[in-house]
């Protein structure tokens, strides 16, 4: 049993569906279950439409002409959402209507995108001969808690959801299932927040005890650095799920990490692979990855790190101090990362303006808080680094020859990464020089 989910790239465009459908063609020798999530550029869409809708004016023009248009090259009847496009279109009504937008209305508006998709999906499928049927995922079983746009799903609708998804299967067809949606205990529909189909993936592939989850997308697998950065980047064979979380936490765009947790929860591979290049083995994610020569998997950045630095001689001797900084930036829900002390500083990183200026304000009530923009942290990733001696030294010895300053380093708690900060227009230098001693 496999899991196959293609994001919104790979069901984009005609030419990408049917390398999508040769896929599942290949593959379709052994029960299969595939994942897909709304056609590139049609989530965007519709939330702007229900902002439109709010301000008492819409077209639904577009998004049915991107749908025409596709199927047209598809070759199919282009029908197979007339009757979501018209419940769409009386939804946005309604909320021109009520002149406001709440995240239950805006999980609802958002969920057109992969109920469409599905359906033409699994059409093209039926017409190239891979019988396939389209499934709303909530149909299947999949609930979650009632925090819209973010949904946490329940792990305790597993077995309705394999049960339901093992009578699909017994029809020989293959389910086509919406990624990205599900509903709550009280039928309200929600999403799964960024990467959600990643997630709807790894969560039936649990369900299902599934041999692997392979998540297709537009690059060989998780690369030893940035390509856009690193021309010669390479595909990483293996990762462990420590490895793989981590990178995805410090900016690598393949997989979330909290897509992962039902595979990590159940002991089953993830593998990336590349639509347009089905050849290419991809990155294989799993519990325990075998060990390697090199202790570095690959190199990660995030830009637009804000650093705050907390200066106050109340810290000295003085019990209680962190504890009370760090209630401010929970209270105010700003999620700290990199953090380092001395005697009187504390220094912290934050990825994001969002209530940056009341944390400040609350800080600066007693201490002298500080904030400094522009910087971007960059972070080294081997689960064999904690075992060897001396790859510090080469981090910053690489950086040092390339004349970049370093900023608040971190060595993680779990040792299999090193974290620093240097100015956001270096990080292209420093990814490259770091590329250079490790990959080279």
């Amino acid at each position: 049993m496999r899991v196959l989910k293609f994001g919104g790239t790979s069901v984009g465009s005609p030419e990408a569906l049917a390398a999508v459908r040769e896929i599942v063609r290949k593959q379709a020798k052994r029960p299969l279950v595939v994942v897909v999530s709304a056609h590139s550029g049609v989530t965007d869409r519709l939330l702007q439409l229900a902002r439109d809708a709010v301000k008492g004016s819409y077209s639904l023009t577009a998004l049915r002409r991107r749908h025409v248009d596709l199927h047209r090259g598809l070759g199919i009847e282009s029908g197979v959402v007339d009757s979501l496009l018209q419940e769409l279109d009386d939804l946005l009504q309604g909320l021109s209507l009520v002149r406001e937008l709440t995240p239950r209305s805006l999980d609802l508006v958002s969920s057109f995108g992969e109920r469409m998709s599905v359906r033409g999906v699994a059409a093209y499928f039926s017409a190239g001969g891979v019988p396939a049927l389209p499934v709303d995922a909530y149909d299947l079983g999949i609930r979650t808690d009632s925090r819209h746009t973010t949904a946490t799903p329940d792990p305790r609708c597993y077995p309705t959801v394999r049960r339901r998804l093992e009578a699909q299967l017994k029809t020989g067809a293959v389910p086509v299932v919406t990624g990205f949606i599900a509903k709550d205990r009280e039928g309200n529909v929600t999403t799964l927040g960024r990467s959600g189909s990643d997630l709807t993936a790894t969560l039936l592939g649990a369900a299902l005890d599934a041999d692997e989850v392979q998540i297709w997308t537009d690059v060989d697998g998780v690369m030893t650095a940035d390509p856009r950065l690193v021309k010669d980047a390479r595909s990483i064979p293996v990762l462990s799920i420590a490895e793989a979380s981590e990178l995805a936490y410090y900016g690598a765009k393949v997989i979330h990490p909290a897509t992962m947790l039902p595979a990590i929860q159940n002991r089953i591979p993830v593998r990336v692979r590349n639509t347009y290049r089905p050849e290419q083995r991809g990155t294989t994610i799993v519990g325990t990855a075998p060990r390697t020569r090199n202790p570095i998997k690959s190199i990660a950045y995030k830009r637009g790190t804000i650093l705050i630095t907390v200066e106050s001689s109340r810290m000295l001797l003085q019990s209680g101090f962190m504890a009370r900084m760090f209630e401010v930036f929970a209270r105010h829900e700003l999620s700290v990362d990199l953090v380092a002390t001395s005697e009187v500083t504390v220094s912290v990183t934050v990825d994001s303006e969002r209530n940056l200026k009341p944390v400040v304000k609350e800080l600066s009530g007693f201490s002298k808080a500080t904030v400094e923009r522009g910087l971007a942290q960059v972070c080294v990733v081997g689960e064999v680094m904690r075992e060897r001696v001396g790859v510090a030294g080469r981090v910053f010895g690489a950086l040092r020859r390339a004349r970049i300053p370093v900023r608040l380093i971190s060595h993680g708690g779990t040792k299999i990464n090193i974290s620093f900060l240097v100015d956001e227009a270096r990080v292209q230098q420093a990814v490259r020089a770091l590329h250079r001693e490790f990959f080279s």
